[in-house]
């Protein structure tokens, strides 16, 4: 019994590898040509000036143009908000975030860990932790404070948690599983 049991979990663990492959190399194959690789900070434009264009505001809850197609969460570094897209390109929630001090290149990522609840970085228990990349060592994920803080991070930190509110972060844990696509825009 002890030998079939083992085949079993080891042939599991097989097919969840060869799924998570395969979501990896669906959401690099979808994704828009600008988003092919992570950019240098040199190379992403800058927002132009406002005023005086005649032009509408923007929706603040507008997804961004180029943001890739897709099951997807896109990450607004200039916006700090977070979108979640579903199937069909439809949105499922949006909400603002509080950025790290250390912030990933516009591109797209995938989810490649998550932990229940952790102490953060600047000693804040936090739960929902989703991680997508990392910079210079730092890891770059979300997650929400337990005591439901989101104050702005300490600039004399190195920090990578991109921290939103804890009913956003039940929505992103419950939506951004490990090989999920983030897409990061400027």
């Amino acid at each position: 019994m002890a030998r079939s049991s083992s085949g079993l979990v080891a042939g599991l663990t097989a097919a969840a590898l060869a799924v998570v492959g395969f979501l990896a190399y669906q959401a690099s194959a979808s994704a828009p040509d600008q988003f092919g690789g992570p950019a240098t900070p040199s190379a992403v434009p800058s927002a132009p000036a406002s005023g005086g264009t005649g032009q509408k505001p923007k929706n603040p809850l507008a997804l961004p143009a180029k943001s890739g197609k897709g099951v997807r969460v896109v990450y607004s570094l200039g916006e700090r908000r977070v979108w979640l897209v579903g199937r069909n390109g439809k949105l499922e929630r949006t909400f603002e975030v509080m950025p790290s001090t250390v912030s990933p290149v516009p591109g797209v990522y995938t989810v490649t860990s998550r932990s229940g609840s952790v102490p953060g970085s600047d000693g804040v228990r936090i739960e929902h932790v989703v991680r997508f990349a990392s910079v210079d060592n730092v890891p770059i994920g979300f997650s929400a404070a337990v005591n439901g803080a989101l104050a702005s991070p300490d600039p004399d930190k190195k920090t990578g948690g991109v921290r939103m509110k804890r009913a956003d972060g039940d929505a992103m844990w419950t939506f951004a599983a490990i090989g999920s696509k983030v897409v990061v825009v400027p």
